[in-house]
């Protein structure tokens, strides 16, 4: 059977385009890969999310938007794509157990942020530990907290970290930057940020008390390690976009799929939404108004030629 639409990724982005695409009655099937509802189910709290003023956890809001798609038609499926083939129509969707054509394909398989490879990052992930400072700032007010990176994200993030933090203690491995000279000029002037340079984060305490209490900092020269108080850890060494399934068959920029107009991309019937395309706002309402541009455009792609 010939799939309408195929949507690759379960995040924000790609049950929003369930959504849409299942209630114009063109049955689109999800495959989750390989993190089922993406980036929030890292998230415990999401605060800035419209239509719940007293916030919602990040796993429990992608559940509701699956169920929301589910109750359309939409149908899931915890597959991971291993191959794509999108030279000639319907394109070709492989995962590890099957193999799907489809007339119309939706990529929002985002994109994954880059970590410090700690255990203890991972086992206090979302709750102290986390990668967006723009979502999660505002719960560490009046804290000081740290932030690792050298770019721009990491500068800017430091700088936007002040407005509710007491002190940002902003730690990079080198004595050098990657960020911009205004952007560093910007953070230097704020009393708030305090720079940490030639240090890297060797571990995050206290994993037991499910908790952030302290990060351990190791000197990229000498080796010594310091322990210093914070109660929240931002990691902004970057992200990856999720595409390597593409290369060399969409336009891809860093990465990141390069959109023509809207939503679509350099493949007529192939539309791209989230993360997998926006390196500079990642937000979950982002995500979904890009769902939402991606599906409608499918639609109409889909009507016009006759379905």
């Amino acid at each position: 059977m010939v799939r309408d639409v195929i949507i690759l990724g379960s995040g924000c982005a790609g049950s929003t385009a369930a959504i849409y695409t299942a209630r114009a009655n063109l049955s689109p099937l999800v495959l989750e890969g390989r993190e089922p509802g993406g980036q929030l189910t890292l998230t415990t709290e999401v605060e800035n999310f419209p239509g719940f003023p007293e916030g919602i956890q990040g796993p429990e809001l992608v559940d509701f938007m699956r169920k929301q798609a589910e109750r359309f038609g939409a149908e899931y499926k915890t597959e991971t794509v291993t191959s794509v083939e999108l030279s000639r129509r319907p394109f070709t969707i492989r995962t590890e157990v099957n193999e799907y054509p489809c007339r119309t394909l939706i990529v929002a398989t985002g994109a994954s942020a880059r970590m410090l490879g700690l255990e203890s990052e991972r086992k206090l992930m979302g709750r102290g530990v986390s990668t967006c400072a723009t979502c999660d700032g505002a719960f560490f007010r009046n804290r000081e907290v740290a932030i690792v990176g050298g770019g721009d994200t990491a500068v800017e993030e430091a700088v936007f970290l002040t407005r509710f933090a007491s002190k940002v203690i902003l730690v990079h491995r080198r004595d050098q930057f990657r960020a911009s000279k205004i952007l560093l000029e910007r953070a230097r002037k704020n009393p708030k940020i305090e720079f940490v340079l030639n240090t890297v984060v060797a571990g995050i305490l206290d994993p037991q008390k499910n908790e952030v209490s302290a990060i351990r900092l190791k000197s990229a020269k000498d080796g010594s390690e310091t322990v210093r108080k914070v109660e929240g850890v931002f990691v902004a060494i970057g992200h990856d976009p999720n595409t390597k399934v593409f290369e060399g068959q969409l336009a891809l920029d860093d990465g990141y799929i390069v959109l023509r107009e809207g939503a679509r991309t350099s493949v007529e019937g192939v539309f791209a939404a989230g993360d997998v395309h926006d390196k500079v706002y990642r937000q979950a309402v982002t995500a979904a108004g890009a769902g939402c541009r991606a599906a409608i455009e499918a639609e109409r792609f889909l009507e016009a030629e006759g379905r």
